[in-house]
């Protein structure tokens, strides 16, 4: 017998995830390279004269950075749930439409063109590759429109060709790069969290809250969806609409994730899939619930990327594709056999 989905096991199990995730930022937060102690952290910044570093480490440093990690986390793991969705197609995540390559495209631009301003607290490298994966998700939108009835078809199709077409010109804009540009370029490629300004991570955080509201507010219609457009349509919903604005809000959000901390493989693809193979398909927890644990899945990397090697650091990129993969393996084999794709 299928188990259903009530409001009050709804509830339970994203308060759960949001105490383990409230856990996790804690203890990441006091992992490093130097020691925190909190009575210290307590005390305050301290005056002039007598800095108090404790303070300066923990709430400068390490508390920016791992708030990052939690909007970025959970933006790319919500837009993996919506392209998977969309395209149903199990291996869709937030970068199959180009946008890795788009936003790449535009951080080259910028870090070529050697401009030095910024924008709301954010360098042209940001801005540009903003730009660039959010101009490109719509190019391959259009694209795929002019498919037809071929429109999931087309996207993914315009997806791979773009992504082909702008790899091809990073690599070449690369080749012709300084060395120094091509170091500065290559770095974000990668992924990195780095410390931010607490104004920029609320202006992020706001827009990635705002766009998972959006998504779990059109929920049911997304479960419709992944049915089949003709099974969606006999219910009543409204397939194109839907469709428009769930690629729209996950789009959105992913060029904000990428605008804030690079290029980060695997969180969309494997956090919705674990989420999926755990607690079943119904977006109605499918969303927050994959939002909450991409928020872990990425602060847990991204401490390990910074004390695995420390005192240098790893691309947070690297670890998520290293954790991650065997991670995923092992759920696949243990769950596979309870939950398929599209029902359980």
């Amino acid at each position: 017998m299928k188990e259903l989905l009530t409001a009050r096991k709804l509830v339970v199990r994203v308060t759960s995830a949001l105490v383990v995730l409230a856990a996790v930022m804690f203890v990441c937060s006091l992992m490093g390279t130097e020691s925190v102690s909190l009575k210290a952290v307590f005390g305050g910044a301290g005056g002039q004269e007598a800095v108090n570093p404790d303070y300066e480490i923990f709430v400068q440093v390490r508390l920016p950075r791992i708030i990052l990690a939690c909007i970025v986390g959970a933006a790319l793991a919500c837009s993996g749930v919506i392209f998977q969705a969309l395209l149903r197609n199990p291996l869709a995540d937030p970068y199959i439409l180009g946008i890795s390559s788009g936003a790449g495209l535009g951080a080259i631009v910028a870090v070529l063109s050697g401009l030095s301003w910024t924008l709301w607290g954010r360098s042209p490298i940001a801005v540009f590759a903003f730009a660039g994966a959010l101009g490109t998700v719509w190019l391959v939108w259009f694209i795929g429109r002019l498919a037809g009835k071929s429109h999931v078809t087309g996207l993914l199709l315009a997806g791979v060709v773009v992504n082909a077409f702008f790899s091809a010109v990073i690599m070449f804009l690369i080749s012709v790069a300084k060395g120094q540009q091509v170091h500065a370029t290559i770095f974000w490629l990668m992924g990195n969290m780095t410390e931010e300004d607490f104004l920029v991570l609320w202006l992020g955080a706001g827009c990635v809250a705002a766009g998972m509201l959006a998504l779990f507010y059109i929920s049911p219609q997304l479960n419709a969806i992944s049915f089949g457009e003709d099974d969606a349509r006999s219910m009543g919903v409204n397939t194109a609409r839907t469709r428009t604005i769930a690629f729209a809000v996950a789009a959105l959000i992913t060029a904000v994730a990428v605008s804030l901390s690079g290029l980060i493989g695997f969180v969309g693809l494997v956090v919705p899939h674990a989420v999926r193979l755990v607690f079943g398909p119904d977006h109605r927890q499918l969303l927050p619930l994959s939002g909450i644990v991409g928020a872990i899945f990425l602060v847990a990397a991204d401490t390990l990327a910074r004390i695995v090697v420390a005192p240098a650091q790893l691309p947070v990129g690297v670890v998520t594709a290293i954790v991650g993969g065997p991670f995923f393996l092992v759920l696949l084999v243990k769950h596979t056999h309870k939950v398929g794709w599209l029902s359980k």
